[in-house]
């Protein structure tokens, strides 16, 4: 058995990765990289793969994917809403559809760099966040609690996340999630809700509540820019009753991360370890480009309860 474990999921970039894969895999072992492969043929099988091999007592377990491959294996490291007791790291390889995360911590595109890091990156302590939500319908009663390291949102954002995991991938992620977000304003209607802050309560018609580890999501909007993975806090971007109009003229600003310095009293930005969400109304709820349920939710900050193999 190796200490490394490739876990590939070849449905992710529209079965992409999957077609690239053994062309991939010969260009890191010529790099110099000694490892196992799993590939993933099911939703949810990355996790299970990721605790296994910290059950096995491998020292690193690879993400071959998007942000929601990366979700997957990240929570393969938690069990019962903790952190696994663990010197191993998680390694990213990106090769899907949105590739947000990795915007944060500098990981490469291309194989041969990945591969350096893979080798001789630094073993980086970054937090999680742990969501506690209602299931997706048409299930009902308990609560789905769910991990993730990147960004989770509720509102809008959860909307998007579903019509690009339903539809075709296009150019690239940049791309996709754009149009995604277009068709989604045509039809969108913000929502009633309640959001707590460390215990400060606030409510408002909003679009959506950006709960932000890292600074991309959307296959690139800079939405958080002053977001900081190692903090031991969220940054929480509140995107109040925005119009169409404002709608479009703010794509731009989001996408360079210059939409909080344009004091629009729609938007503000706050610091937060606890933030609590709710709705009258239905509103779905994403989580590193994944969906773990709907309103109402719970997410708190878990310091320092990753590590992360980075440039």
């Amino acid at each position: 058995m190796k200490d490394t474990l490739v876990i590939v999921n070849p449905a992710s970039a529209g079965g992409q990765t999957g077609r690239r894969w053994p062309g991939v895999a010969g260009r890191l072992r010529a790099a110099g990289l000694d490892f196992d492969v799993a590939p993933t043929s099911r939703r949810g099988e990355a996790e299970a793969l990721s605790r296994q091999a910290l059950r096995d007592g491998r020292s690193l377990v690879v993400a071959a994917g998007g942000d929601g491959t990366i979700n997957e294996v990240v929570n393969g490291f938690f069990e019962a809403g903790e952190p696994i007791a663990t010197g191993a790291c998680l390694g990213v390889l990106p090769m899907g559809t949105g590739g947000d995360l990795r915007r944060t911590l500098g990981h490469p595109l291309d194989v041969e760099g990945a591969a350096a890091v893979l080798r001789a990156g630094r073993a980086r302590t970054v937090d999680t966040g742990r969501i506690t939500c209602a299931p997706l319908p048409p299930r009902g009663g308990g609560s789905v609690v769910r991990h993730f390291v990147n960004i989770a949102d509720a509102g809008i954002g959860g909307d998007v996340v579903d019509r690009v995991n339903r539809g075709r991938r296009l150019i690239n992620g940049e791309v996709t999630f754009l149009l995604a977000s277009i068709r989604t304003l045509l039809t969108w209607r913000n929502r009633p809700m309640r959001v707590v802050l460390d215990g400060r309560a606030r409510e408002l018609v909003a679009q959506q509540v950006v709960v932000a580890n890292c600074r991309y999501f959307g296959g690139g909007m800079c939405v958080a820019p002053k977001a900081v993975p190692h903090d031991g806090l969220f940054d929480v971007v509140i995107a109040g009753d925005l119009g169409a109009w404002e709608n479009v003229r703010g794509l731009r600003r989001i996408r360079e991360g210059t939409h909080l310095d344009a004091g629009s009293p729609k938007l503000s930005q706050a610091l937060a370890e606890r933030v609590e969400i709710s709705s009258t109304e239905v509103t779905r709820v994403d989580a590193d480009g994944e969906q773990p349920g709907v309103l109402p939710a719970l997410i708190e900050v878990q310091p320092g309860s990753l590590r992360v193999v980075c440039p």
